[in-house]
């Protein structure tokens, strides 16, 4: 080869064969180039490998971060149907999914000894620690108090269930097993549902629908068209305690005051209320009124002894009593903590006053007709 011919097939003869037009202006390919010559890459065919080397080690970085980053190539259902990629995403997150399930495991499938399937979504460059959702069915078989809190936030369009701190719920479809929920748990200390509640809201209910697929019962439930409003502790006016008007039952003389009270928006289908110490903790009373059948496995027909007025007792807590109201069973709970920090019969000493005072009040805020006479 001459010395012409190997400066044509390195590059580096003129200023003209970089592309630049001065050798004191020298531009990007220039410098590249000079950069490339003094690595050592010196003829056209090494500068050629160099430059396979570098566009498969980007690809590499591509693909490590589309695998990291994405769910390219993932599942696109997530727990044997239970809920789609896209379902969890809004609920949890962008990223790469992975699931971990217990033997066994359908969406349906359901034998009281807690089987659950978990859906991960990993986050960050090296697939960091994300996030992760459990999928279990649950039964409140004996009592009707639904499983949530005044601070809940309701489903509104047609589904009834609620998103909660760290998890939600949804009841299965009509026809399927009463007072069966599906429910999607948060899992970690710092995980809440502050972030996508709405996610979190249909994501229980996909996982309702595929239960009720799973069972052969009942239809196809909708998604939450909206949630409540999320509600705060508030001071209680116990003239109308928990907001119901004329709900003043007596109370202890030497409970004091500063007692707070959260109480859901709204009452249909399921109305709760707590009370609470003036310094928090644990509820002193708990309230509770529902409107939908499918909140308890318990049968009006099955109700004991009759309560206050046409009220009659239900389960065996004493804590539950059904009323028909306007053609339905209308279920109201109430729950007197007691504790020694109030003389050691509750906030509400009179137990049969209390019951007497919610079943009216309650009773007229969810139009009922008049329980007591």
């Amino acid at each position: 080869m001459t010395a012409e011919q190997d400066r044509a097939d390195t590059g580096t003869g003129t200023d003209a064969d970089a592309g630049t037009g001065t050798g004191t202006d020298a531009g990007p390919l220039r410098r590249a180039d000079e950069a490339l010559g003094r690595r050592g890459f010196t003829t056209r065919r090494l500068r050629l490998r160099a430059a396979a080397v570098l566009v498969a080690i980007a690809a590499g970085v591509s693909g490590v971060l589309l695998y990291n980053l994405t769910n390219a190539l993932g599942p696109d259902t997530v727990c044997g149907g239970a809920a789609t990629a896209d379902q969890v995403h809004a609920a949890l997150g962008s990223g790469r999914i992975s699931e971990e399930k217990s033997a066994g495991w359908s969406p349906g499938a359901y034998d009281g000894t807690g089987g659950t399937c978990t859906a991960k979504v990993s986050s960050g460059l090296f697939g960091g620690p994300g996030r992760s959702v459990s999928f279990a069915l649950a039964l409140t078989q004996d009592d009707i108090a639904p499983p949530t809190a005044p601070d809940a936030r309701l489903f509104a369009g047609g589904s009834t269930g609620a998103v909660l701190a760290s998890r939600a719920w949804a009841l299965l479809p009509d026809g399927c097993p009463k007072a069966m929920r599906a429910e999607v748990r948060l899992l970690g200390s710092d995980d809440t549902t502050g972030d996508h509640p709405a996610g979190m809201a249909a994501l229980a209910v996909a996982f309702a629908n595929a239960a009720a697929g799973g069972k052969g019962c009942g239809g196809t439930l909708p998604a939450p068209s909206g949630l409540s409003a999320a509600v705060a502790p508030q001071p209680v006016d116990f003239g109308n305690v928990c907001g119901l008007p004329g709900m003043a039952p007596a109370r202890d003389e030497q409970a004091g005051d500063g007692y707070r009270q959260t109480v859901t928006a709204g009452y249909a289908p399921v109305w709760s209320c707590e009370l609470a110490r003036p310094t928090g903790g644990s509820p002193l009373a708990a309230f509770t009124i529902t409107t939908d059948p499918r909140i308890t496995g318990l049968d009006p027909q099955d109700a004991r002894t009759e309560a206050y007025g046409r009220a009659r007792w239900i389960g065996s807590s004493g804590e539950n009593a059904v009323a028909t109201c306007q053609g339905k069973a209308t279920y109201f709970h109430l729950d007197r903590k007691y504790t020694t920090g109030v003389s050691g019969s509750g906030l509400f000493p009179d137990g049969q006053d209390l019951w007497r005072r919610f079943l009216t009040a309650g009773g007229k805020a969810v139009g009922c007709e008049p329980i007591l006479p």
